[in-house]
């Protein structure tokens, strides 16, 4: 591993960290060349353990020593991706540099997986619609890592999982479980994204607030081998067409005239309760 170290942040092998936005990492050559950002060495860590593909790292003098854990691994997975050693002043443009704990990496953005590849040994999976809050999207990432949960599908409309700030909020556990675009209409993914999963063994269970809805601790929902709990954006939740489409309408019990909880609890709620789905 060699260190780079430059004076500058003009320096164009920087561009990833200091002049494209996360649309621009994804898209200026997506497919074939797209790159996200992690940061931290606790989530850098975690996308080198979860098989990423390092392009560079980012970091200042004062924390090197700081960073012997990454170096390791970051040799063992490609010890020719450079480490750019920049001036303090020169990192603190970069917005927010000092909450990233001392590095920031760039990756290779992997392809995402069929489906089916995802759900193959799944029990217990959650499905994410039209989520546009990068912090809700990273937080139920972190629950469904620690609860167990097998797999996350995420629909055409969802705010990208490995955005920036979604793979902080998630501390890294985007790399941890398993998870892939399910459907290709982003107007009215379920249309084929709920037979698919039905075709896979899963029951669907929409957690929306309904008349007919069921409770989350019902026997129906833990009878079943394997489930899919569908969960919506805030607001206005899941699309009627979503519900209509799943097997079961779900709610979580509450008390104190409180009717909903932000999707990220509430996920949690669902993952906590039906754990003993997950492998």
């Amino acid at each position: 591993m060699e260190l780079k170290r430059l004076n500058t942040l003009e320096d164009e092998r920087l561009d990833a960290y200091a002049r494209l936005t996360d649309v621009q990492l994804r898209s200026r050559i997506e497919p074939g060349n797209a790159v996200f950002i992690a940061e931290s060495a606790e989530v850098i860590g975690r996308a080198l353990d979860g098989g990423m593909q390092p392009l560079s790292l980012l970091t200042a003098e004062k924390y090197l020593p700081q960073l012997d854990d990454v170096f390791a691994k970051l040799e063992a997975v490609d010890r020719k991706a450079p480490v750019f050693v920049a001036p303090e002043d020169e990192l603190a443009k970069l917005t927010g540099f000092e909450l990233t704990r001392g590095a920031l990496a760039a990756f290779r953005r992997p392809p995402e997986p069929p489906v089916a590849d995802v759900v193959r040994d799944a029990r217990l999976v959650a499905v994410l619609e039209d989520i546009r809050n990068h912090t809700n999207v990273g937080a139920i990432f972190r629950s469904a890592a620690a609860l167990g949960v097998d797999a996350v599908l995420v629909s055409p409309a969802c705010y990208d999982p490995l955005y920036r700030r979604a793979v902080r909020v998630s501390m890294g556990t985007v790399f941890q479980v398993p998870w892939t675009r399910i459907g290709t209409n982003p107007h009215d993914w379920a249309t084929e994204g709920v037979p698919l999963l039905h075709s896979l063994g899963f029951k669907t269970a929409a957690m929306a607030l309904s008349d007919d809805a069921i409770a989350l601790d019902d026997p129906q929902l833990k009878a079943c081998e394997k489930l899919a709990l569908v969960f919506g954006t805030e607001g206005d939740g899941l699309a009627a067409s979503t519900i209509s489409t799943c097997d079961f309408t779900v709610r979580i019990p509450m008390q104190h005239d409180v009717d909903s909880l932000n999707v990220a609890a509430s996920s949690a709620v669902a993952f906590w309760e039906l754990r003993n789905r997950a492998r």
